[in-house]
């Protein structure tokens, strides 16, 4: 008798239709820095509701000619689009935090939902970094809730590209592998750099105020 034949194993599933989890830490970042943010967003919300029945409100933050978030709130840049940019915060925010729960209860995505978080959360920097500018250099006010939201975007971006390319949801050759694998294992410098540049921005912009409290 023949000995019958092995099957043909199944090709390997088309990545776009491949879905893929994520780590329980990164799940964690999603879920803790996205309510974070939609902390901040909801109470710049509120704050701006306040301001607009009344434009003599003066919100809790505002601390000191530098520390003022009424500042921030009555600028054209507090409505890039239209409308508060706190909002897009609330509907953000909110998505990232279901996101990081479903990964905490199991769930898997496919790649064209990855993708869509990678390019929200490419839109988070951009449009943040382009508040940060605003703030130092336009306006010359800071707002506490806002850098709250800067804080939080930060790492959501960060480790959502690693997350992104570590999983093949970005492909990259095998050079970039490496470099990536090194991201991965020092993951902390992009962040706590990131981080450092906006405190120098922040003292150097506003030494001359800095300088009076010394």
């Amino acid at each position: 008798m023949t000995a019958p034949k092995a099957p043909t194993p199944a090709p390997p599933a088309p990545a776009a239709r491949t879905a893929h989890g994520a780590s329980r830490p990164f799940a964690w970042l999603l879920v803790i820095g996205g309510a974070v943010g939609l902390f901040a967003s909801a109470v710049l919300t509120l704050d701006k509701i306040r301001l607009l029945k009344d434009p003599s409100y003066v919100p809790n933050c505002n601390i000191n000619p530098i520390i003022s978030c009424g500042s921030i709130m009555r600028s054209d840049q507090a409505e890039a689009f239209g409308f508060p940019n706190s909002l897009i915060g609330l509907v953000a925010f909110g998505v990232v935090v279901a996101v990081g729960a479903g990964l905490l209860a199991g769930a898997t995505y496919r790649r064209w939902f990855w993708l869509g978080l990678q390019a929200g959360t490419v839109f988070g920097a951009g449009f943040v970094t382009w508040l940060m500018y605003q703030s130092l250099y336009r306006i010359g006010a800071l707002c506490p809730y806002c850098m709250v939201v800067w804080a939080a975007v930060i790492p959501l971006f960060w480790y959502t590209t690693l997350h992104s390319l570590r999983t093949g949801v970005i492909p990259v050759g095998p050079r970039l592998r490496v470099a990536v694998r090194e991201a991965a294992r020092y993951h902390w410098v992009v962040p706590g750099l990131w981080y450092a540049v906006i405190a120098l921005l922040i003292l150097n912009r506003f030494w001359y105020y800095w300088s009076t409290l010394i």
